[in-house]
């Protein structure tokens, strides 16, 4: 499961509360191919590659990468927190610094620190609008210590007709071996969610062999933040956009970006749905400015976003999605529209690097999610969206979709009365302002 925060990620006593992070496994560890040479960098051998290529070696390359080397276990609470019993933020914030000092772990995901209420919303999202007339299909990537599959089928199985939990199943899509171990063991706490649950050990970026017509429910919490991305560079405000790249330098030691001209076909697909071509057409007098005073333009596309929806759009055609992340990050250093976070712990201190170059497999890179573009790349993905037209396909929209600020998706699905401390303060709906969820469905244009 790919972490979720919220303003800071500094693990100061005041800022616990606002900070949910664990560490995770990437749902998508195919997008980049193999990477052969690795040399003293351990990131990039003797040819250049693209950002995408180092961003998912730097985090998941199995010798080398962040999260292969630096994380531990998915932090897991032994129990829930009884938030009614808490007087207020004080008593809850110094309640957190004793897990975090008990757990040894640094980072909660939301659905573990307020389980099972945070997948008890998610649940109720899905049976408000889920067809009950047929077998409820489920699938989770990126499915964490199986907390969010275990609150969900509880949560079905307690309050939907008895013929919806019998006849449902729910598949967890898990590339860590480890981590699907622990999810089996999360939800066969309750031995009747064994026979409609599975885990299925793979890369959710391939292998969904073939197109499943069945309508079905696909959930990712706190995913799209560690997908990789790719950057493209402008010399000025009219400049076209150059696709980079990342070499090493003569010494061997130290890295350096390339620029080349666009040719790589995800990376123009992703610029052609930003559509950022139409912010660079200018006037003559603008072009004469951007001479006189050139300002370089950076921007980060997520091309990992894209690849996946990609796929998951062509095998699952008649699928729902419930995505969760955050709208953007505080106090980012790199440039670019989109820009990550990339973060390191050393010695209990955690610290910003000033360049993605410097991550070496020693630090987390995180991104905002744009979530209008990921709208656009949706239904670009469905079909609907239809690039260099003027017009969109006029058969309607294909999906449905709809972007809610995490408080105002709990407060319509959720029980917001369980995270309330006695005082009235609710950590839940009033420490998540930089998070929201997306909801997307079929609409009957689907052929």
């Amino acid at each position: 499961m790919a972490p979720s925060m919220a303003f800071s990620r500094c693990l100061t006593k005041q800022q616990l509360p606002l900070l949910f992070r664990s560490s995770k496994v990437s749902p998508s560890q195919s997008l980049a191919p193999p990477l052969h040479a690795l040399f003293s960098t351990q990131i990039v051998g003797e040819k250049p590659i693209l950002v995408r290529d180092f961003i998912h070696s730097a985090l998941y390359d199995p010798r080398h990468g962040y999260f292969s080397q630096q994380s531990g276990a998915v932090g897991v609470l032994e129990r829930s927190i009884k938030f009614n019993q808490l007087e207020g933020r004080k008593a809850y914030m110094k309640h957190l610094d004793d897990i975090y000092k008990q757990s040894d772990i640094s980072w909660f995901t939301p659905v573990e620190l307020f389980k099972p209420w945070y997948a008890h919303g998610i649940a109720e999202a899905i049976m408000r609008t889920t067809n009950l007339s047929v077998p409820l299909k489920i699938y989770e990537i990126g499915g964490g210590s199986g907390t969010c599959a275990k609150g969900i089928l509880d949560y079905i199985k307690l309050n939907a007709p008895e013929r919806v939990y019998n006849s449902m199943t729910y598949t967890s899509v898990e590339i860590s071996p480890s981590l699907a171990k622990i999810q089996r063991e999360t939800v066969g706490q309750v031995s009747s969610h064994l026979s409609r649950f599975r885990v299925e050990c793979r890369d959710a970026a391939s292998g969904w062999g073939g197109v499943e017509q069945h309508p079905c429910w696909v959930i990712m919490l706190e995913v799209l933040d560690n997908l990789p991305h790719d950057l493209v560079y402008a010399e000025s405000q009219v400049s076209p956009w150059m696709e980079v790249w990342v070499e090493k330098q003569h010494n061997k030691e130290t890295l350096s970006e390339l620029y080349k001209p666009l040719q790589d076909p995800l990376i123009k697909r992703c610029l052609e749905i930003v559509n950022l071509d139409k912010e660079q057409t200018s006037s003559t007098a603008k072009r004469l400015w951007s001479k006189v005073f050139p300002r370089p333009r950076s921007c980060w596309l997520p091309t990992g976003c894209l690849k996946l929806l990609e796929i998951l759009h062509g095998a699952l055609p008649k699928m729902s999605l419930i995505i969760s992340d955050f709208s953007y990050l505080p106090d980012v250093k790199i440039a670019g529209d989109r820009a990550p976070l990339v973060s390191t712990k050393k010695d209990g201190t955690t610290s910003d690097y000033g360049s993605y170059l410097e991550a070496k497999g020693d630090a987390d890179i995180f991104f905002p999610t744009d979530f209008w573009l990921l709208e656009r790349m949706e239904h670009f993905c469905s079909g609907w969206l239809k690039l260099n037209q003027e017009k969109s396909s006029k058969q309607g929209k294909k999906r449905r979709t709809i972007t809610l600020d995490t408080s105002s998706f709990m407060e319509e699905f959720g029980l917001p009365s369980k995270t309330r401390t006695k005082d009235g303060y609710n950590p839940l709906l009033d420490d998540f302002k930089n998070t929201k969820f997306y909801l997307s469905v079929p609409t009957h244009n689907i052929k």
